[in-house]
């Protein structure tokens, strides 16, 4: 089953309320992937600063860690912590090193993602539950990916959780199954990149990350993945800017997209899309199988 909701604001004006309708959309896809969720937000450009959000099930793990790292990096680290996770603040050319560092001193704390704009939070449990741990609701930005899970081919634990983020600023969420994932790990981990699960959606996620690390766009990852994924999937992608959706070509995993002057919203089913302002006079339709579909600013 698995739920997919995204949405990538075109005003500006609507960048407030990213947060309660991207909230309100997951709360419909509940009964698709009642085991766990987690979302990704795309905030404002916070001028050179990274952002590093962390997960520990318990959260005094995040106690005087910004000291510690303000202290061993010699450079100002803020941090805010929300529930289980803490996003990180630093200046961008110490992300390298803090990362370094992180894995060195504090094995314990997982990175969930990094970035100049992307938070990722997620978490086993009720999907509602979820958005409302992290307060979903009350977040800004430009665009958002939510995903609630019913795990299949791997146990219900939060790095099993979806979205996936292999690359600076990007994610992936998935609706589906891929066949040929464990030939495309050990491809990808001969090429250096590193995994946190068996699920194959974190395969996806590096994937196109190892293609646009070669120099393709989005696109062109995505248009590639169709002669060298195999499997049935529907996958939204999140980059720094832009905001990206593909069917395999049988395209058996339902889908929807509706576009205004506002935004561009998609829904695993339409209900997820209903209350979004404007969408009685919103292009809708049903992503064709093999296309890439791609916006950005």
């Amino acid at each position: 089953m698995c739920g997919i909701v995204g949405l990538f604001i075109k005003d500006k004006a609507l960048e407030p309320q990213l947060g309660k309708l991207m909230a309100e959309m997951l709360s419909t896809m509940c009964d698709r992937g009642p085991d766990s969720a987690g979302f990704a937000v795309y905030g404002a450009d916070e001028g050179g600063l990274c952002k590093i959000t962390l997960q520990s099930p318990d959260s005094s793990a995040f106690a005087g860690l910004d000291d510690a790292l303000t202290e061993a990096l010699a450079t100002d680290v803020g941090m805010t912590v929300r529930d289980t996770h803490a996003v990180l603040r630093l200046d961008a050319s110490f992300a390298d090193k803090a990362r370094k560092l992180l894995r060195e001193r504090y094995p314990h704390l997982r990175v969930m993602g990094v970035g100049d704009r992307i938070e990722i939070y997620k978490e086993v449990g009720y999907p509602t539950d979820v958005a409302d741990r992290f307060g979903l609701s009350g977040m800004k930005g430009s665009h958002a990916i939510a995903h609630t899970r019913m795990a299949t081919e791997s146990a219900v634990t939060t790095m099993g959780a979806h979205p996936f983020s292999t690359g600076s600023d990007q994610c992936l969420v998935h609706n589906g199954s891929l066949s040929n994932h464990n030939n495309l790990r050990r491809e990808l981990k001969n090429k250096g990149m590193s995994f946190e699960t068996e699920n194959d959606s974190e395969v996806a996620a590096a994937y196109l990350t190892a293609q646009m690390s070669d120099g393709l766009s989005l696109g062109d990852a995505l248009q590639k993945s169709l002669s060298e994924l195999d499997g049935f999937y529907t996958f939204v992608v999140g980059t720094r800017d832009g905001f990206g959706v593909l069917r395999d070509p049988i395209a058996c995993k339902p889908a929807v997209l509706a576009e205004t002057d506002q935004y561009v919203a998609f829904g695993s089913e339409y209900r997820a899309l209903v209350g979004l302002p404007g969408i009685d006079n919103a292009r809708v339709w049903e992503p064709e199988p093999a296309t890439v579909y791609f916006w950005e600013r």
